[in-house]
């Protein structure tokens, strides 16, 4: 199965202010929930702001994210999912 690229918007009020090891333990904790739902969804990465992360993730669809939100209790506020991606380089393409 092909799995589609998403953008996870999480509102998490002061994650920008957790310490390393807290970090380290949600990044823990969510990995955990990846291994149990199996090859069906991937975590590339995430960027952590003020009050919001964005997340990065491959998945068969947006059910999937959604269950790893409700198991793992990190929220999934606005699922986007990706259509192309460009950067400074697209624009030399032919």
């Amino acid at each position: 199965m092909s799995l589609r690229k998403f953008i996870i918007e999480r509102d998490i009020p002061e994650i920008g202010t957790l310490e390393r090891q807290q970090l380290r333990d949600a990044s823990a904790k969510s990995n955990a929930v990846l291994r149990e739902l199996g090859p069906d969804i991937q975590w590339v990465e995430s960027y952590v702001a003020d009050n919001k992360t964005f997340c990065v993730y491959l998945a068969s669809d947006e059910a999937v994210i959604r269950k790893h939100a409700t198991i793992s209790g990190f929220p999934a506020t606005r699922i986007t999912g990706v259509r192309s991606t460009i950067d400074p380089t697209t624009a030399n393409r032919s």
